[in-house]
């Protein structure tokens, strides 16, 4: 049920970001693009990939303690580094994200408290 309440909120929130052209989580018209970054940019499945796992993480970052919360930045901060080395490999990224938000929902998963 707590993992349908983090999917539930999630999709609320992806939806009201959608209305903007460029929703994912940097920006897109910046132009010192990564490879990456720019094919995340091009890519509607990788834009929407990306807005869901930011949303997750954002969700997840007021749910957890502070420790908690420094491991998960620092996990991201990782995963971060590990997305660029697939540059613009769509289904390199797309794997990477797939990873990433299954990642996100197991730490959901080990939250003690309700919603």
């Amino acid at each position: 049920m707590r993992l349908n309440s983090l999917a539930a909120a999630v999709l609320i929130i992806s939806f009201s970001a959608a209305g903007a052209s460029h929703a994912a989580s940097f920006d897109c018209e910046a132009q010192n693009l990564k490879p990456d970054e720019k094919t995340i940019c091009d890519v509607r499945a990788l834009n929407d990939a990306d807005v869901k796992m930011v949303t997750t993480f954002d969700l997840l970052s007021g749910l957890l303690a502070m420790g908690a919360r420094g491991a998960m930045q620092d996990q991201q901060t990782e995963w971060l580094k590990k997305r660029q080395t697939c540059a613009a490999d769509v289904a390199c990224l797309t794997s990477s994200y797939q990873d990433r938000l299954k990642e996100l929902n197991e730490t959901y998963k080990q939250i003690n408290r309700p919603l």
